[in-house]
């Protein structure tokens, strides 16, 4: 896929009407905001467009309303947040492409900017429906795609649009695939990519891919256990995904056919049972991953392997990071991740975290300002790993 696509300094905005797509699928508790990250995210294209004297339409989805309205997922609370940090009313569309929409769209004078309502609401938008595509675009003579979390879907305000306007990116998905799309393209080696998570099936084309462009392969989380599995090695009650030994058979033997450092836990923190994502008083021990015992299951990888893994993310010149090493919820079993996450903090490395949990734990732990980039899609990030094509990035404009 090619990734060179122009970006809104690439064509000429000024004093034109534009639709953007944002990713405003904030968390919310009770009505209320309880992360603006995702907002702030948008702001510098949101900025530059207005300064352009552009006349600014903004969509986005929050939640799965499946097609239907419902009031929890409403927009209004980010048109207020956003009306807040622009420090220039935005104002809400009471719906997507209907009278509503269409009487503000009309209105909106040069340099302002209004958010339609979620485009989720309606079911044509995930089944990137052509009318609805033609009726969002009606509202922009140019489309801009900022939203990399959902870059990965190929619906009406993602992709569809694109069909009908011209479509560039803004900021944050030029960072995106600026980025991400280097490490991928032309890293600087060594390259050590670092995967985790619970279950193999869920990066089964992420390692195949990554095995072809890395020098180093590091596997934690639940996943390694398959892998530890597949060399013959015992691994009690760990997560096991016995369907796919033959694959982590087959993976160990690509990584040392094309010379890639595949490492796994040696060493593993064990229990008996399953935590209490708060019980700091679990017992637990740490044993050699060569031979956990029968009634006991890995949770977290063990001192030993910490420093292996942050020798090797030391040495790198590129990191990617994508899962954790353990059950982090739990503070007890959260020290493997942690580990790699204050090596990725104090490496010298371009160091990339694909969103998710991975990136959860550098806000939690303080240290996503000392990380090159931190992915703002999760999903998105996966499949990018893994090499595929994304609809909403696929749309835009070559350079």
């Amino acid at each position: 896929m090619d990734y060179n696509k122009k970006s809104i300094e690439d064509i000429e905005v000024a004093g034109k009407r534009v639709l953007v797509r944002c990713d405003f699928n904030v968390p919310m508790k009770d009505g209320k905001i309880t992360s603006d990250k995702r907002i702030v995210e948008a702001l510098p294209t949101i900025k530059y467009l207005l300064s352009q004297n552009c006349r600014v339409v903004l969509c986005s989805h929050m939640g799965k309303p499946k097609g239907e309205i419902v009031a929890k997922y409403s927009l209004a609370p980010v048109a207020a947040r956003l009306t807040e940090l622009l420090g220039t009313e935005v104002v809400l569309a009471n719906d997507i492409i209907g009278e509503d929409a269409k009487a503000k769209a009309a209105a909106l004078e040069c340099g302002h900017a209004m958010l339609l309502e979620n485009v989720r609401f309606d079911k044509r938008e995930e089944k990137n429906d052509p009318e609805f595509s033609k009726e969002l675009a009606s509202f922009g003579e140019i489309f801009v795609n900022d939203a990399f979390g959902t870059a990965h879907r190929a619906h009406a305000s993602t992709a569809g649009v694109a069909d009908y306007l011209p479509a560039v990116c803004g900021y944050l998905i030029q960072k995106e695939i600026g980025i991400m799309g280097k490490a991928l393209a032309n890293p600087d080696r060594p390259f050590v990519a670092i995967l985790g998570g619970a279950k193999v099936s869920d990066k089964l084309n992420v390692i195949n891919n990554l095995l072809t462009k890395v020098d180093t392969l590091i596997i934690g989380g639940g996943m390694s256990y398959t892998f530890l599995a597949a060399q013959g090695k015992c691994v009690g009650q760990s997560l096991l995904d016995s369907e796919k030994i033959d694959y982590c058979k087959d993976m160990l033997a690509k990584a040392e056919k094309a010379g890639v450092e595949l490492l796994l836990p040696i060493d593993t923190v064990v229990t008996e049972s399953f935590p209490d994502p708060i019980d700091a008083e679990i017992p637990v021990e740490t044993v050699c991953s060569c031979a956990i015992p029968e009634n006991k299951m890995g949770l977290d990888i063990g001192e030993k392997t910490r420093e292996k893994f942050a020798a090797a993310v030391k040495a790198a010149k590129t990191v990617v990071w994508n899962g954790p090493m353990g059950v982090f919820e739990n503070p007890v079993l959260a020290r493997g991740t942690n580990a790699v996450a204050c090596a990725l903090a104090e490496s010298d490395a371009t160091s990339i975290v694909g969103g998710g949990d991975s990136a959860a734990a550098c806000e939690q732990l303080g240290y996503a300002d000392r990380i090159t980039h931190i992915s703002t899609g999760g999903g998105a990030s996966l499949e990018f790993l893994e090499g595929l094509e994304l609809p909403g990035i696929a749309c835009l404009l070559d350079k």
